[in-house]
């Protein structure tokens, strides 16, 4: 690992960089990823894995915002219940059509002006698309009549049971990490939570389809050095 440290920390940047990776890549608590990490011979404490997740989290999101591919031109839109603090709330999601996730909102509401809300958040940072997909909820079509730009766009809605699989499994992760976090306690803190996590498995998004075994590899082989590459240039 690179001997790179930042100033205050104790352990080089590509340790800190391993450990956050492995909270969001995969299903693993502050004790499991403890134990590997002594395996490796680098021993920290749980609380420190903790206060890494928390401190670096976005940083390393924004540096793989930055190097992001150009996503795709279809945008498949749903939403998802989450229960965060005892009170219901709608996770608002705008996947592309291969899986990557553009866009997690967590709201209170499931009407129009959540489902605006989301597209003036994606705009922001997209191109407008060429065909968008939603189920067959009212206030979808309501927020894309509402905004001019979005009048030429095709819009095709299908019934739930119809969604395409990456829609309905891209919830998978979303589903264990709210078992992880034993349930969201906090609106703000479940909004960057799911946020970073959203940034950071998308990197590795195509090497969990069926695709044959070379090139699955290959893919999780530049998702590797995509990170490695990332945290190197953290400063």
């Amino acid at each position: 690992m690179s001997g790179q440290k930042l100033s205050g920390d104790r352990l080089p940047l590509a340790v800190i960089g391993h450990a956050v990776w492995h909270s969001h890549r995969f299903t693993l608590s502050s004790r499991d990823i403890e134990e590997l990490l002594l395996e490796r011979g680098i021993a920290v404490t749980r609380e420190s894995i903790r206060t890494w997740c928390i401190t670096f989290s976005d940083l390393f999101a924004q540096g793989l915002r930055h190097r992001e591919p150009r996503r795709g031109s279809r945008w498949h839109l749903d939403e998802m219940c989450v229960d965060v603090g005892g009170v219901q709330h709608w996770l608002w999601r705008a996947v592309d059509e291969h899986g990557a996730v553009l866009d997690v909102f967590l709201q209170t509401h499931r009407d129009t002006e959540a489902a605006t809300s989301l597209f003036h958040r994606r705009l922001g940072e997209y191109d407008v698309p060429d065909v968008i997909r939603t189920d067959k909820l009212w206030s979808d079509g309501a927020a894309l009549r509402q905004r001019p730009v979005l009048h030429t766009v095709e819009h095709i809605q299908v019934v739930s049971t119809a969604r395409c699989n990456n829609i309905e499994q891209s919830h998978r992760p979303t589903r264990r990490q709210e078992r992880q976090q034993c349930g969201f306690r906090s609106r703000r803190r479940a909004q960057g939570l799911l946020d970073r996590h959203a940034r950071i498995t998308t990197l590795h998004h195509s090497a969990c389809s069926t695709s044959p075994a070379r090139p699955r590899r290959s893919h999780q082989q530049a998702a590797f050095k995509s990170w490695r590459k990332m945290v190197q240039q953290v400063t």
